[in-house]
């Protein structure tokens, strides 16, 4: 059970979920408290660092949960070798 852990723990989707929650974080957070109304006018009155940053939050809970429905599979059986094989 161990090497299973350790192999998901490199799967990318864990990887791509971690980077969309901290970016989605961090722009979530300068949506809501660092937004001027000049920014909103740029945007057309559209908070856009807020809406960005929901989204990246809710992209990175789907991986996670992808993760969790479907775990990485790792193969118990061993490759054969070549010297064993019949030559020819």
């Amino acid at each position: 059970m161990g090497e299973k852990r350790a192999a998901g723990l490199f799967d990318l989707r864990t990887v791509l979920a971690l980077l969309f929650a901290v970016y989605g974080f961090v722009l979530t957070v300068m949506g809501i408290a660092f937004t001027t109304d000049a920014d909103l006018e740029k945007a057309g009155g559209v908070n856009v660092n807020l809406w960005m940053g929901i989204g990246m939050v809710v992209v990175a809970l789907l991986f996670a949960l992808w993760v969790r429905v479907r775990p990485l599979s790792v193969p118990t059986t061993e490759p054969e070798r070549e010297s064993e094989q019949e030559p020819g």
